[in-house]
């Protein structure tokens, strides 16, 4: 019962401040405002970080990427990651990509779609390395994105 009172702490955590911690997509609008967030996020990303996150296992880290996806990304990218969460659903002006098409640009770049997870950009995609997602968290949603959505669809082979 121990061990899992800091996985349950953490789920709380996240909980609370993973989802409320990024501004709402209507208040995301592009402008000096938030070009200035997004560079500061360009500038504080430190690609180095990954060199240094160890994993109990792959399955570890995807099933966490999981939760954090379902947590701060399913809303707009949808539970499958082929962009129609319920932002969109409910009429959002945001079109976030899907993850899971071919021609996805992150498909075969993982350090650059960490580094978009941090930043985001100015069009609404959080900068979640400022408002609540820590280096580890980026690399598990990261791997689940590549590892697990896009082999689960049927996007890449399970090699």
């Amino acid at each position: 019962m121990r061990r899992s009172t800091p996985l349950v702490a953490a789920l709380l955590w996240i909980g609370t401040w993973g989802c409320e911690s990024a501004p709402p997509p209507e208040e995301q609008a592009q402008g000096p405002g938030r070009a200035d967030s997004v560079d500061i996020a360009m500038k504080a990303f430190d690609a180095t970080v990954f060199d240094t996150i160890v994993w109990e296992t792959s399955n570890t880290a995807i099933q966490r990427g999981g939760l954090v996806f379902r947590i701060s990304c399913a809303k707009c990218h949808g539970d499958l990651g082929a962009g129609d969460g319920n932002f969109v659903a409910r009429g959002d002006t945001l079109r976030p990509p899907s993850f899971l098409a071919d021609d996805w640009r992150f498909a075969e770049t993982p350090m650059p779609l960490r580094q978009y997870i941090f930043s985001g950009n100015v069009l609404g995609m959080p900068y979640w390395g400022l408002v609540g997602l820590g280096y580890k968290d980026i690399d598990a949603v990261a791997r689940y994105i590549t590892e697990n959505l896009r082999v689960e669809s049927g996007v890449i082979g399970d090699d």
